[in-house]
């Protein structure tokens, strides 16, 4: 039995399930078990039920299973994560007792295998593969920005808490990578790619997509940071920037000079209820 172990260390570190990280060798398929269900809640609630700064207090958290439930949990969700999330290789739940579960097996429909089906090369070499070019545009101007429905902004906001997601009085190095614009998006577009030139980062544009890549601020690494445009209201648009590659320290310093770079396009929300509110005690 000791022979079937894994010893290799791997993995995303929020992922990582604890006997992972106690280098005595740990059963993969239970790993993974974990792995799916930090997966899990991830989907629920939106965000990562372990998410620290520094590894060692990530760590710490993993390995004691420290972790809390929105109160939009359902009930059953919870005792299943609960189960899945169990520090202990020996007690947490198997595959084949997951499948058994009352909450899991609602409105679950096995996966059927596709004989013969055909698999367009051409649309994975897309998705996947690196332009050749530096800074390169691949455009579809009928093709807007996605649009998020309120419960895409409910699950994108921290704790299902949406002032963080609107107010901009905070720090940007405190906020969730996300700013608002009212500029027409292909205006927000441009001012983006051309601040992240500026800045010395080479840029790939696929419609509102960009990835933004190139040495840190040191030059002692590589960072690559991903931007997606969306539209939350009519003329109202959200920027979210997120980390694909680097250091994490490097990224934030990129997001804190980045967006004050940005600043003449980004929404400052609570601005102007503060100017709207001076003004209306003025006419009093």
């Amino acid at each position: 039995q000791g022979a079937a172990l894994l010893r290799t260390t791997c993995g995303t570190p929020n992922y990582v399930a604890p006997e992972v990280l106690s280098h005595k060798g740990y059963d993969g398929a239970l790993a993974d078990t974990w792995s799916c269900g930090v997966i899990l809640y991830v989907l629920l609630a939106g965000y990562l039920p372990f998410d620290e700064v520094d590894l060692t207090t990530l760590y710490g958290k993993i390995e004691s299973a420290e972790y809390s439930f929105p109160a939009v949990f359902p009930s059953g969700a919870k005792s299943l994560i609960r189960r899945i999330l169990d520090p202990s290789p020996d007690t947490r739940i198997r595959i084949e007792e997951i499948r058994k579960d009352e909450w899991f097996k609602k409105n679950y429909e096995p996966v059927r295998e596709l004989e013969n089906e055909e698999v367009n090369l051409d649309d994975v070499n897309a998705a996947f593969d690196d332009p050749e070019e530096d800074n390169q545009h691949t455009f579809d101007d009928e093709a807007g920005p996605l649009t998020l429905n309120a419960f895409d902004l409910i699950i994108l906001s921290q704790g299902l808490n949406l002032s963080a997601l609107f107010d901009r009085r905070q720090d940007y190095g405190k906020l969730q990578n996300r700013f608002l614009s009212r500029k027409p998006a292909n205006v927000i577009l441009s001012s983006m790619e051309v601040v992240a030139q500026s800045m010395g980062f080479k840029t790939h544009i696929r419609n509102y997509k960009m990835r933004v890549e190139g040495p840190n601020a040191n030059k002692t690494s590589h960072l690559t940071i991903m931007l997606q445009i969306f539209e939350v209201a009519p003329s109202i648009f959200m920027v979210e920037l997120e980390r694909s590659a680097g250091d994490t320290s490097e990224y934030n310093k990129f997001v804190n000079n980045y967006c004050s770079k940005l600043d003449d396009i980004i929404w400052k929300v609570s601005a102007e209820k503060g100017k709207s509110r001076t003004s209306r005690l003025s006419k009093r």
